[in-house]
């Protein structure tokens, strides 16, 4: 499997920020927040498949209008995954007809441009050979994180998440484990902001990063706009053991 890195921001402003979303081979997408503007429409066509962690605007953002745009190119309807209750927000909430079009039922629920499938936490979803399974975490709405695996190695990606035991079970037992995307939107110093929003600041990554008992790569995503440096100076110096990098826009990891 090949992971293209096209968002991995909290946030927007100026050309490297664009918000969370991961391109996988060139038919899956792991959450469509802006960095999906990154692709041509040729490679937006290309996508048959997109998972979400949960319908926050900065990881669904670029969804209807991606709908909008390849449409009227594709032979078959984009399937949306997700749990119940994220499809549930998408229905209610932007393919409603008020917001944006209901393209589950356009131009006709038999030719439906998009089609909902729902997942289960820890039920692996098989396409083409490769595993996506939902992993639990613990954020402000319904939320999981995803395992990617090829078979021979497995990224993981927390999505949004704080503090939660049953993430960290559920990365100990998988076996080929070799990347950890993970979350840390805040610097210490707005740890209030970070414990109320459900996010990890660097203290707490440290010492949620003791429950891993897997050895992989460990990737920080989700920094604020305007904090990176400051939350990644003190990710340096608290996750030391661990030597995390900075995710990058365009980073592309094979698995």
């Amino acid at each position: 499997m090949k992971l293209r890195v096209l968002g991995c921001s909290g946030g927007i402003g100026g050309r490297h920020q664009r918000t969370t979303s991961f391109l996988v081979d060139h038919d899956i997408l792991i959450d469509a927040g802006t960095g999906v503007g990154e692709l041509s429409i040729a490679e937006l066509s290309g996508i048959d498949h997109v998972f979400l962690t949960h319908c926050h605007l900065d990881h669904i953002a670029a969804l209807p209008m991606m709908i909008d745009t390849v449409a009227d190119r594709r032979s078959k309807p984009l399937t949306v995954y997700g749990t119940e209750a994220v499809l549930d927000s998408l229905r209610k909430h932007i393919f409603n007809w008020a917001i944006w079009p209901d393209f589950s039922t356009v131009p006709s629920v038999e030719r439906a441009f998009m089609r909902y499938q729902r997942i289960e936490l820890g039920e692996p979803v098989t396409l083409a050979g490769r595993r996506i399974t939902a992993l639990p975490v613990d954020h402000t709405v319904p939320a999981v994180g995803y395992c990617l695996d090829s078979g021979a190695a497995s990224l993981a990606f927390s999505g949004d998440t704080g503090p939660c035991d049953a993430f960290w079970q559920a990365l100990n037992d998988i076996s080929n484990l070799r990347h950890l995307i993970v979350e840390c939107a805040f610097p210490n110093r707005e740890r209030r902001l970070a414990e109320l929003s459900k996010h990890f600041w660097p203290d707490m990554l440290a010492s949620q990063l003791k429950k891993l008992q897997r050895p992989c790569t460990i990737h920080i995503t989700h920094l604020k706009p305007g904090q990176i440096e400051a939350t990644m100076e003190e990710i340096s110096r608290c996750l030391a053991e661990f030597s995390p990098n900075m995710l990058q826009n365009n980073q592309i990891f094979e698995f």
